[in-house]
């Protein structure tokens, strides 16, 4: 038996189809998000940086991401925006694109998860993924050239996915997955860095 309703598939075709508009506001679509707009939007965030997307995407993902994991850490409830940002809009197409692009692999998840491990999503793990959150957000402001946003990424997609659908298990994949990523920027820094040395 399904045990949430909408799955989140059918939720972000939702929020696609019920926008008629050429042009959707933040505020919109955090609005449509329902009791799920923390993993939804660290969903949503993360799925840009792990497709083809024009520059300065994953700038503006990384300022979100940390504003959605600060707010996790200070324990909030309901995921709050300032009024400029919730106004800001972008094309209904951008958000074909992320959607339409990931549905699949999204609808492959579903087909996985269940709730388990429960303190991995219960209220005092939000601190610790909170934390996270923020980490890759972060991350994602870096300047690393040829795919350096999509390490922390697939992280922020298999943390939004564990925590929509409360699967501890993805949870701690999305763990891992940070830990991974956090050691790929690092030696992609030092590469960079090394390299700068290597020209003066």
């Amino acid at each position: 038996m399904d045990h949430r309703s909408p799955r989140t598939s059918e939720l972000l075709s939702a929020i696609v189809t019920a926008h008629s508009a050429e042009r959707i506001s933040v505020g919109e679509v955090v609005h449509a998000l329902r009791n799920r707009a923390f993993g939804l939007s660290i969903l949503l965030l993360g799925l840009p940086n792990c497709l083809p997307m024009p520059p300065g995407i994953p700038v503006i993902c990384g300022v979100l991401l940390c504003l959605v994991g600060g707010q996790m850490m200070l324990g909030r409830d309901e995921l709050w925006l300032p009024r400029w940002l919730a106004a800001r809009t972008f094309s209904r197409s951008l958000l074909e694109k992320i959607v339409g692009g990931a549905l699949k692999w999204i609808r492959k998840f579903e087909s996985y998860s269940r709730p388990r491990l429960q303190y991995f999503s219960g209220t005092s793990a939000r601190f610790v993924l909170g934390g996270m959150v923020l980490l890759l957000g972060l991350l994602l402001l870096l300047p690393i050239p040829i795919f350096g946003n999509l390490p922390p990424g697939i992280a922020v997609c298999i943390l939004g996915l564990g925590l929509v659908e409360r699967d501890g298990a993805f949870i701690a994949a999305g763990i891992v997955a940070t830990l991974i990523s956090l050691g790929v920027m690092g030696f992609l820094s030092w590469m960079l860095y090394q390299g700068a040395l290597a020209y003066i």
